[in-house]
């Protein structure tokens, strides 16, 4: 199933994405969940097509948990050696946008980076989870562009501030609650220019890893994200140009890119 968040003419809905009866291979419905998408969702019955919606962030977070040098070539290109442990920072929830949102460059910044990236998304409150059930307490997978202020970052030594302006977690287009995320392709592009081009079975620790390692350190809650690590080839962005982050099975998220 794949769940979203979108604005309609009435306010703002969780939703499952289905097709549309009527024409199955060229319509999708967005189908209103009632309340919450988490357990077993039920339906009010209300539904638009989708050039009727705008596509939000699929989750607004109470924290979002990131995995820095989760593959060896990024950590690398980062000047270093691959870490033992995972090693994790976190990112403010106001940080989160959705598809299509613009990214804004902060005006004390010289370089800000783009980082393409598999998102898992927690389905129901855990702690100390056992590394083979890590996967267990997802609600499902989405796509992530781990935004930095790369000059900040290496400038402060820790990373609060470079990762953590608003805009600096664009979060879609939706959450796949089906996806087996062991061996995925994840590619960045710039104004259509690949950038970054990896698959998700080189990840140094893998997600059922990364939920246990977490967990033991935070309780982790329904809707909480964790970022699971960029690939190598993260650079600079400039504004007027897009950014767009492809997961194989997740489809694309796209961002422009602006001033502050």
């Amino acid at each position: 199933m794949r769940l979203a968040r979108v604005a309609h003419s009435d306010g703002v809905s969780f939703v499952a994405l289905e097709p549309d009866p009527a024409a199955p291979q060229e319509k999708v419905l967005a189908v209103e969940i009632d309340q919450h998408p988490f357990g077993e969702p039920t339906f009010t019955g209300r539904k638009w097509p989708m050039a009727d919606v705008r596509l939000l962030a699929p989750i607004l977070p109470t924290k979002v948990i990131c995995v820095g040098k989760n593959y060896a070539e990024h950590a690398r290109e980062m000047g270093g050696e691959p870490p033992e442990n995972p090693v994790i920072f976190m990112k403010p929830s106001t940080a989160v946008i959705g598809p299509n949102a613009p990214i804004k460059l902060p005006p004390n910044s010289e370089r800000v980076d783009f980082e393409g990236e598999l998102a898992a998304v927690v389905g129901r409150p855990c702690k100390d989870v056992p590394e083979a059930r890590g996967n267990d307490v997802l609600l499902g997978y989405t796509i992530a562009n781990d935004v930095t202020a790369r000059d900040q970052q290496q400038a402060d030594g820790q990373w609060t501030r470079a990762k953590g302006y608003d805009t600096f977690c664009p979060l879609g287009p939706w959450i796949d609650t089906a996806l087996d995320p062991a061996d995925v392709a994840v590619r960045t592009e710039l104004d259509g220019e690949l950038k970054q081009d990896s698959r998700t079975s080189l990840l140094l620790h893998d997600v059922g890893a990364l939920v246990s390692w977490i967990s033991r350190i935070m309780t982790l809650l329904p809707g909480d994200v964790i970022l699971t690590g960029t690939p190598a080839g993260v650079g600079p962005m400039k504004a007027g140009q897009k950014v767009s982050v492809s997961i194989d099975g997740l489809g694309t998220l796209t961002n422009p890119v602006q001033e502050a």
